[in-house]
């Protein structure tokens, strides 16, 4: 059975991922296509936002694993 911490960092996880992916496929269009920018003349500029916002998600799911390394374990963590 699980419990609600473990339910908050699997949700977490997941919603973490799902962003990042999404800014995944933002850059492949956005070199694929360089019209799907429309009215944002600085294509570079744009790209590096998209990373911007996946490092930010990416460095999210990693600030996880100091509350749990695996959902379901209850180790304390030790400096």
């Amino acid at each position: 059975m699980s419990n609600l911490r473990d339910d908050f960092i699997r949700a977490s996880r997941l919603q973490f991922k799902a962003k990042i992916e999404k800014h995944r496929v933002n850059v492949e269009n956005l070199m694929q296509n360089s019209m799907g920018i429309g009215e944002h003349g600085d294509l570079i500029d744009e790209i590096e936002k998209e990373l911007g916002k996946m490092s930010d998600y990416a460095s999210k799911l990693e600030m996880l694993d100091y509350f749990d390394i695996e959902v379901g374990q209850k180790n304390i963590l030790n400096d």
